[in-house]
């Protein structure tokens, strides 16, 4: 329930983890996209992520955005 995305010889990038009633998506180098994905604290370094409800409207174009950027920055 948890699937890595990565670039051969650049590392992972990218983790969907798939719970009860959400999809978190966590960037590894989340700090670095723009704008800066909504989640993340002090403790969660350059990590940012997007919790996606089942009933959320999805903005598909930003969400896309967001993993060319993160693909790119390894």
């Amino acid at each position: 329930n948890s699937p890595f995305y990565g670039v051969e010889g650049k590392g992972w990038f990218l983790n969907f983890h798939v719970l009860t009633r959400y999809v978190k998506v966590t960037f590894f180098k989340g700090t670095s996209l723009r704008p800066l994905p909504p989640g993340g604290t002090e403790r969660s370094g350059e990590g940012r992520w997007l919790d996606i409800y089942e009933d959320d409207v999805l903005d598909e174009a930003q969400l896309a955005s967001w993993i060319k950027q993160a693909a790119s920055t390894r």
